[in-house]
């Protein structure tokens, strides 16, 4: 049963990314026009749409799952302090709280790992 929460958890705190990343694809004229509202050059959209498919998806799978979930988390931080920390907009303060929730989701897998459901699982060698 834990194998089952553990990939359920890494799945949906990955959807969030899987799904921004397609919303960005199909408008990036104005992700990038937001973006750089903020000072944050366009042309990072294209790195930040790449890592918001290939991490999750180790995570997801269990590949490197503890590395790509550093990277997730420091990317929710890097984020909530860039784009959300206008305190006077509520919507904003959510945004900013939401992405510390995930960095600290992904800080959780980076001390725990993955269970046995995940590429990188550790071999169970039983000598006869």
């Amino acid at each position: 049963m834990s194998n089952l929460v553990d990939f359920v958890a890494r799945l949906l705190i990955s959807a969030l990314f899987l799904i921004s990343a397609y919303n960005k694809i199909f408008s990036i004229d104005g992700t990038m026009s937001w973006m750089e509202g903020f000072g944050v050059p366009g042309m990072f959209l294209y790195p930040t749409i790449v890592l918001e498919i290939i991490l999750p998806l180790f995570i997801i799978f269990g590949y490197k799952a503890q590395l790509s979930a550093g990277l997730l988390a420091i990317f929710c931080i890097a984020t909530a302090f860039i784009f959300h920390f206008d305190f006077n907009d509520r919507m904003q303060t959510i945004a900013f709280l939401k992405n510390l929730g995930l960095a600290g989701g992904f800080l959780f897998i980076v001390a725990n790992g993955t269970k046995e459901w995940s590429v990188d699982r550790e071999k169970k060698y039983v000598r006869l």
